[in-house]
């Protein structure tokens, strides 16, 4: 172990044993908020995907596609850029908008592949995310390293999904997905660790922290859609 990691571990210490009362009702907050919006998530797309009228006009309408798309990547960037001057309200009442859009976008899942196949990797998804969560929340090792060739990472398979998308191919598709599983893997570890330390900081349970909460209930929920569209394409059986 070495002097940084040494650092990380007393650093941690000394903030678990300083840590507020607020800190459990942060962390459940946490949770909820994201386990909220990938049950309206799920709703909205099973609820698309049984609608064919409605799944049809969002699959032949490019203009309405992406204008879902660019909401999606508009909401983000608000909540996360804006955090501090929105109200605790106006922040969730826009993460619910998000999942509902979100869910809009991945109906189509449930037309590509069969039903099983969608639970059966929903629950690997749960599973592995559960696992990497409470790794990155109990480990003393310092992820932050780790965090920043991640991101770098991310951002060369989104542009790999970009060039894909006139390159069609099915070679770099599968590579994409198996590089997208490992990243939001990573991902979850680390956005775990950093949301334990961020609320460990809180003084109160007051607006702010719960602002805090929100915006890492919003990593985890990120973390946990792309490791399961990942996962899917990989594992999913098509209809």
């Amino acid at each position: 172990m070495n002097y940084n990691e040494l650092n990380f571990d007393a650093l941690t210490r000394e903030r678990e044993l300083s840590m507020s009362a607020a800190f459990p009702a942060l962390m459940r907050k946490v949770y909820v908020w994201m386990a909220m919006a990938l049950v309206i998530t799920g709703v909205t797309a099973y609820g698309v995907a049984t609608s064919p009228g409605l799944l049809m006009t969002i699959a032949t309408n490019q203009i309405l596609f992406w204008a879902l798309i660019i909401a999606e990547f508009g909401l983000v960037l608000a909540i996360t850029a804006a955090i501090n001057r929105l109200s605790l309200t106006t922040a969730t009442l826009l993460f619910v908008l998000y999942s509902i859009i979100n869910g809009a976008t991945l109906s189509f899942i449930f037309a590509i592949y069969t039903m099983s196949s969608i639970a059966s990797v929903f629950f690997i998804t749960a599973g592995t995310f559960s696992v990497m969560a409470l790794i990155g929340y109990t480990t003393k090792t310092d992820l932050t390293s780790m965090g920043k060739i991640l991101f770098m990472a991310l951002i060369g398979i989104i542009i790999a999904t970009v060039v894909n998308i006139f390159l069609k191919s099915s070679g770099l598709e599968t590579i994409v997905s198996y590089l997208g599983v490992l990243i939001f893997v990573g991902l979850t570890a680390y956005d775990s660790q950093k949301i334990k330390q961020m609320l460990l900081m809180a003084p109160d349970a007051g607006e702010g922290a719960q602002k805090l909460a929100l915006l890492g209930a919003l990593s985890l929920y990120l973390d946990f859609i792309n490791l399961f569209i990942y996962l899917l394409r990989i594992f999913g059986r098509r209809e």
